[in-house]
């Protein structure tokens, strides 16, 4: 089969491998679509170490082409989204179970753009931040895949202010689109705020503006931290200073959680899932790229050029 690999020389390379076979509990997906994250960034840049040579490639659409020991050999040939530990972008995948979803008439496209995002802004909102109906939101990283359908989610559950932070104008037209109220740019963090104070905030940015959010939340809000996109800096928290406001330092991490509790992760993607199904949710797909095309395509989404979600077109 066709598969991109990732040398030890930080280069993408076609190569000819063999087709992975399933083991018990897993399912082999023939790849129509492979999403693309900021998991391939980590790898590429060596954040996220993994052996080389490494087929990347975390989530996928495709139809199952094969079924493990222990899972029904009806599923064979149900078109499925997938969350993977690597592989996805190749024509066969090997993926568990538990995490490849039926996607019922669903294109294949979109459900690839479902990918770790849509079911990290499910839990962001309504699992992780409990958001509650009238609560106000800030979520940073606006234009993203996850921002973009957090501020969806965060509207269907009901918030009364939903306010966003983008890295340039053109990223910030681009988010306003998704139902926020306002949005700030980057350099106007938190000053444009003008003193608001937000009940719900999203963080993946870490550093100076994980420090900036402690400072905005309200009395009883809830910090729900999910990325270091900016800086791995840690950030000292002073609990005795959480405790008198009832505020709340809340992380979230779908990678441990598809290893420790696959089930509530699954959840998550079903409830995803239906809501794209009964138009609810959109997931805006605004490149698609060859499997060859992989540096590019990982090379825009590190640098900030990616609007909504990228992905990789294998079949």
């Amino acid at each position: 089969m066709k598969a991109v690999v990732l040398g030890a020389d930080d280069q993408y390379r076609i190569a000819d491998l063999d087709e992975p076979a399933p083991g018990p509990g897993e399912v082999a997906i023939r790849v129509a679509y492979a999403g693309i994250q900021w998991g391939d960034t980590m790898v590429r840049d060596g954040h996220f170490p993994v052996p080389r040579p490494f087929t990347p490639g975390f989530e996928a659409s495709g139809h199952i082409a094969a079924v493990g020991e222990g899972v029904d050999h009806r599923r064979v040939g149900e078109p499925v989204t997938t969350l993977t530990t690597a592989g996805a972008c190749a024509e066969v995948v090997v993926a568990p179970a538990a995490l490849s979803l039926g996607i019922g008439d669903i294109p294949l496209r979109t459900a690839a753009g479902l990918g770790w995002g849509a079911p990290t802004a499910y839990d962001l909102v309504n699992t992780a931040s409990r958001l509650r109906h009238g609560e106000s939101v800030l979520i940073h990283a606006a234009a993203g895949s996850v921002g973009t359908l957090a501020a969806q989610l965060a509207r269907l559950a009901g918030a009364g202010r939903i306010v966003g932070v983008a890295g340039s104008r053109a990223r910030a037209d681009y988010a306003a689109r998704f139902g926020y109220d306002q949005i700030l740019l980057r350099d106007e963090f938190p000053a444009g705020l003008g003193g608001d104070r937000f009940d719900v905030i999203l963080d993946p940015v870490g550093g100076a503006t994980r420090r900036a959010n402690l400072e905005l939340l309200a009395a009883h809000g809830r910090l729900v931290t999910y990325g270091n996109l900016a800086t791995y800096e840690p950030v000292m928290v002073d609990t005795n200073d959480l405790l008198m406001q009832g505020k709340s330092l809340i992380a979230y991490n779908s990678n441990l959680l598809s290893r420790t509790h696959p089930e509530r992760l699954a959840d998550s993607i079903r409830r995803a899932l239906a809501l794209v199904a009964d138009g609810r949710l959109r997931v805006d797909i605004t490149a698609e790229h060859d499997l060859a095309d992989l540096a590019t395509a990982v090379q825009r989404l590190a640098e900030g050029a990616v609007l909504g979600k990228s992905v990789l077109r294998v079949a």
